[in-house]
């Protein structure tokens, strides 16, 4: 009879939408029961019932707009009774990090440490991208800045959008030779060809060999957000599903920057300098709510885990940012990248290529699972990052 259900609580309206997944054809009628706390529905001798998670409470009586979709199910519409709990975006790297206290960072990937027990005298924002040019536009007098770069010193913490700075010659503290190394080799002798870039300037984790940042210059070394993990030193090290970091760090990303700049379109690009995604931000304020039934297509799905699956029990809530995209791999969406490439309203996401690629792997998991009627909106496609 049903697949489960699918429940989107927008917290600023106090409404929610309801999928009940169903057959395309049932062969009976199906009597839909919402209470406050729990969603029932029956057909023939077959009973799904699920109750809500605590703090979500819905108002029966303003049930709209039922309506039934091939390949979908059910959809109607619902006010809630009391607005769940404000969304956790759990760690923030500009709120968790701090001066003077002890960090141990390791590789997102494998675990591996990467640095340990660094203290920094200071922990601060790298200004926007285009800063230099707004002081030449706003500067009576020539650019004090133009031929200084904004590197830490050996104390120094930096944090950007998308990733953070760290002065390289504070080693001494790890025990044993550093944890990660650029990939220079014998590669370093074409310096003075257009290759010495970008392959030469990767930081990757020894263990693993994943790619977690690019050496800026001799003593300073970019780490990308989504590939470290940070911890105060007196912590331990818990692993985190490599689809679900991913998941709310770039969401995280999106969530901060269209506070602070105002800003809901983004091009996602790869180290190398090509566009992979472009990403608008719909809403930040979602609660997902999923139960999935034994015909759900999830069931089959294990390439990053179970990330997708409820995190405990038949039903999985969770914190999520809706997001409309359109992937820009192989060329695709070229005219609408090149438009969005030249709009001064779009912010544009750096992150290791490899990682583009398996954000544009999620968000398309996350299309495919959504009933077929939810999956597209104004030619974009839709999905859910769950934090």
């Amino acid at each position: 009879m049903a697949g489960g259900f699918l429940l989107e609580i927008r917290r600023g309206t106090q409404s929610a939408s309801l999928v009940i997944r169903q057959a395309d054809r049932p062969s009976s009628p199906v009597d839909v029961s919402v209470a406050a706390d729990s969603l029932e529905a029956r057909s023939g001798g077959s009973r799904e019932a699920a109750a809500l998670p605590a703090g979500v409470r819905l108002e029966p009586s303003s049930c709209r707009g039922l309506r039934r979709l091939p390949g979908d199910g059910l959809h109607l519409r619902v006010r809630l009774r009391r607005p769940p709990p404000p969304a956790d975006l759990g760690f923030t790297l500009r709120e968790s990090l701090k001066p003077q206290k002890n960090y141990v960072f390791y590789c997102q990937s494998c675990g591996d440490i990467i640095a340990k027990d660094r203290k920094f005298l200071r922990v601060l924002p790298l200004p926007s991208e285009n800063w230099s040019a707004l002081v030449e536009e706003w500067c009576c007098h020539p650019n004090p800045f133009a031929r200084s770069n904004l590197h830490p010193q050996h104390d120094d913490c930096f944090l950007g959008d998308t990733f953070f700075l760290l002065n390289s010659g504070n080693e001494s503290h790890v025990p044993e030779p550093p944890m990660c190394c650029s990939e220079t080799g014998h590669h370093a002798s074409q310096s003075g060809s257009n290759l010495k870039s970008k392959e030469n300037t990767r930081v990757i984790c020894k263990r693993c060999k994943t790619m977690l940042g690019e050496t800026v210059s001799s003593d300073t070394i970019k780490y990308y957000v989504t590939e470290v993990i940070i911890q105060p030193s007196e912590g331990s090290f818990s692993p985190t599903p490599r689809s679900q970091f991913i998941q709310s760090m770039v969401a995280q990303c999106l969530v901060e920057l269209s506070s602070a700049k105002s800003t809901f379109r983004f091009t996602v690009k790869g180290d190398n300098g090509k566009n992979y995604i472009l990403i608008w931000l719909l809403n930040s304020d979602t609660l997902l709510v999923e139960s999935l039934g034994s015909s759900s297509s999830h069931s089959g799905f294990t390439l990053f885990g179970d990330i997708f699956m409820p995190s405990c029990g038949p039903v999985g809530t969770w914190n999520a940012v809706k997001v409309l995209y359109q992937p820009c791999i192989k060329s695709r969406n070229k005219d609408l990248a090149d438009a969005w490439e030249n709009d001064i309203g779009v912010h544009s996401l750096k992150f290791p290529s490899e990682t583009c690629l398996e954000l544009l792997l999620i968000l398309g998991l996350s299309t495919t699972s959504l009933p077929p009627s939810l999956r597209c909106m104004n030619s974009f496609q839709v999905a859910f990052l769950k934090m």
